[in-house]
């Protein structure tokens, strides 16, 4: 393995909207920025590109402005470590399928987006049974979905736009459950006449999947099959129903991803990481931006990325993008209330249910009194391969446990990686021979 060393004065981790309007901004100003990104290209999740049609509209433009800033990126790359060295600069530990990659940086921006919350039901380890995102993003790699008869059941505004692409990508959607109560929901739209080109957007996505039922206070208590997903058991509390289905598509809302502000030191309160108003977080020299800094969608992701871009590289905040920022906060607030999740979704597994699919570990196995600590030692719950990004929020949810220390590497990573990285450290030691 050969080990790449890299400096900045900017190094951005994520290359979602955040992440990109960050780079461009801090760029633009003059910052040498290097751009850190697990997929395959810029644009994260949301504006992960298709293999179905060429990207176009604010993701292209955004990817095109990226690209004429001279900023280095460095795709299908992971960040599994990061510490400050003795002086001001902090050392960012990442790999490549086959490199070591070590990125000295005066600033970090964290721009790491956020994952799908999923909490266990009896049959969600079915194959077939997907994330709602997890479906969207599938589709957009070429999977084919024509013919299926598929139910989407979970929360928030993500259940719109997949039940409209699946729909136009020739699935036979049979229904869209959300579980929160029609007042909130119905609350919530009212509202949007504030915004005519976010009610607009609402309405088309509707009318792409206009002949299925989107049902209101209603959620996934189980899913049946054999050798795949064959049928799913939905509930309004008070009476039950069962639905044939060929997939299923079952996620409630999103999950910061705060694992690298966490090991950084970075202050944390309700999941989210705390910023001041240059989106800068409690530990000096790092900043954050997107959904980290909690859920709220693709125009607050920008905004707080073109901030924590200029400020990183030394420019005071735009007065009219501070006031956008703000302006999109309360919205975001008022979205998270209004998809709140109900207590019942977190009561939805039995005693025999799979709550960590990496370790095989069953609800039954756990007890309410162990910490999340306790539960790795005993059970290996959260130990898997995906760290617990999957079972973490999950076990949250359903034993009210407090979320782990963590501890680096922040994802799998191999051992050469730190092997030579930690060789190259040392020969950089004054007095190294």
């Amino acid at each position: 393995m050969t080990l790449q060393r890299l400096e900045c004065d900017v190094a951005v981790i994520g290359a979602g909207p955040a992440g990109i309007a960050a780079s461009v901004r801090a760029a633009e100003n003059g910052a040498r920025v290097i751009v850190v990104d697990e997929g395959v290209g810029p644009g994260g999740q949301i504006w992960r590109p298709s293999s179905r049609r060429m990207s176009s509209g604010r993701a292209a433009n955004w990817r095109a402005r990226l690209g004429k800033t001279g900023a280095t990126v460095l795709s299908s790359t992971a960040v599994v470590d990061a510490m400050r060295d003795d002086g001001e600069r902090w050392i960012l530990t990442a790999e490549s399928a086959s490199d070591a990659i070590q990125i000295v940086a005066k600033t970090l921006i964290l721009a790491t987006g956020a994952r799908e919350r999923f909490l266990p039901f009896p049959g969600w380890t079915l194959p077939n049974v997907f994330g709602i995102g997890g479906a969207q993003a599938l589709l957009k790699s070429g999977m084919s979905f024509r013919g299926r008869r598929v139910v989407i059941a979970g929360s928030g505004p993500l259940l719109l736009p997949v039940a409209a692409s699946l729909a136009k990508a020739g699935a036979d959607v049979a229904l869209v459950a959300e579980q929160a109560p029609l007042a909130s929901v119905a609350r919530y739209a009212l509202g949007l006449w504030r915004k005519p080109s976010t009610l607009a957007q609402a309405a088309l996505l509707r009318a792409g999947f206009f002949k299925t039922r989107y049902s209101t206070g209603t959620w996934v208590t189980a899913a049946t099959g054999e050798d795949a997903v064959r049928g799913v058991t939905v509930t309004d509390g008070k009476t039950s129903r069962e639905i044939d289905c060929d997939v299923l598509c079952a996620a409630f809302g999103l999950v910061p991803n705060t694992e690298l502000a966490r090991l950084l030191g970075c202050r944390i309160e309700r999941d989210a990481v705390v910023v001041n108003g240059s989106q800068e977080t409690t530990v000096g020299g790092v900043f954050c931006a997107g959904e980290p800094t909690g859920i709220g969608g693709v125009d607050l992701a920008l905004a707080e990325g073109e901030i924590a871009g200029a400020t990183a590289a030394g420019r005071s905040g735009d007065a009219r993008l501070l006031a956008r920022r703000d302006r999109l906060r309360i919205d975001a607030i008022a979205l998270d209330q209004a998809f709140a999740l109900r207590a019942e979704v977190s009561r939805l597994a039995t005693p025999d249910t799979i709550v960590c699919r990496c370790e095989d570990v069953r609800l039954r196995d756990l007890d309410a009194q162990w910490s999340i600590r306790q539960a790795k030692l005993y059970t290996r719950a959260g130990m898997g391969p995906c760290q617990g990004r999957i079972c973490g929020a999950a076990l949250e949810c359903l034993m009210n446990w407090s979320t782990d220390s963590v501890r680096p590497p922040t994802q799998p990573a191999r051992l050469a990686t730190f092997l030579v990285g930690a060789s190259a450290t040392m020969q950089d030691e004054p007095g190294a021979q």
